[in-house]
């Protein structure tokens, strides 16, 4: 049986497409939960068991950095692994991130970029390459 996934992103299209990725990384995904915004993803964690959190900074309502706040302090929560998918360039707001136990992959993405983040931050293997028939329409950057 897999983790858990929440995708956490104001942008559907990019929901699916880290959703997709997910699907087809060779990784041991369980269920993925989507989240338009910190306030959903925050409802999502206390109702379902969450395994990896994917979480976009800039987002309306509640953003990821508000939402990686609440995560690391409840207990119930505090040691989730987070990954922050992000186009962010600051150097100081990625190192603060950091600081607070969150990875980071930069938007766009590579699938294969994507999947050795998830792999290290949960310590999970893959067994099979992302190949560009999982990707028929050739655009492997995301």
């Amino acid at each position: 049986m897999g983790f858990n996934v929440l995708v956490v992103d104001d942008s559907a299209v990019m929901r699916a497409m880290v959703t997709k990725t997910l699907r087809l990384s060779g990784l041991p995904v369980g269920d993925i939960h989507e989240a338009a915004n910190g306030e959903e993803a925050l409802a999502l964690i206390n109702q379902n068991p969450i395994g990896l959190a994917l979480i976009d900074i800039n987002m309306p309502v509640m953003n990821g950095e508000q939402l990686i706040q609440e995560i690391r302090q409840d207990p119930q929560t505090a040691s989730l692994p987070v990954i922050v998918v992000s186009t962010e360039s600051s150097f100081t707001r990625i190192s603060l991130l950091r600081k607070q136990g969150a990875e980071f992959v930069h938007k766009p993405f590579t699938p294969e970029s994507l999947r050795e983040a998830v792999a290290e931050i949960t310590g999970v293997s893959y067994d099979e390459p992302i190949g560009e028939a999982a990707f028929p329409d050739g655009d492997l950057d995301f």
